[in-house]
């Protein structure tokens, strides 16, 4: 069988709504998201731990559906972004960040997003992000573990 290689093959190119949802199903959202345009993979210490695979959304594209009352907010370090987990199954969902420049962003947990096949989550690109190191425009020298 042949992999298509192209966003456009596979049907991830394009802004649509996606929904997706924690593990037990507590906590849903949908978002606004073109998944052709990139996602991120970081190796900070919260990330790498978590195996997180975002895509970074405005806020004005991210709808909480359900589970308000569900999500648990945990911050580490300069405690500037909000981690959001399904306190009944432990799912990070999504995080929260507000950055003065752009202004309030949602990191949705691609994991998380309802409905994609295997060869659509092979054909969103990724970039790599060296977070442990505050460089967020360059990719660590290692990338395979995440």
């Amino acid at each position: 069988m042949t992999m298509p290689s192209g966003t456009e093959e596979v049907g991830i190119a394009g802004l649509r709504t996606y929904r997706g949802s924690c593990h037990c199903g507590a906590v849903a959202f949908e978002c606004e998201l073109d998944l052709a345009e990139g996602t991120q993979r970081c190796n900070c210490s919260a990330c790498s731990r978590q195996r997180f695979w975002k895509a970074m959304v405005p806020a004005s594209a991210f709808r909480l559906l359900q589970g308000a009352d569900q999500l648990s907010d945990y911050q580490f370090g300069g405690n500037n972004v909000h981690h959001r987990f399904c306190r009944v199954c432990g799912v990070k969902t999504f995080g929260t960040v507000d950055l003065p420049e752009i202004g309030r962003l949602v990191a949705i947990n691609i994991a998380c997003l309802d409905g994609l096949s295997d060869l659509q989550r092979v054909a969103i690109p990724i970039r790599y992000e060296d977070g442990r190191h505050d460089a967020w425009e360059r990719a660590p020298a290692v990338t395979r573990y995440l």
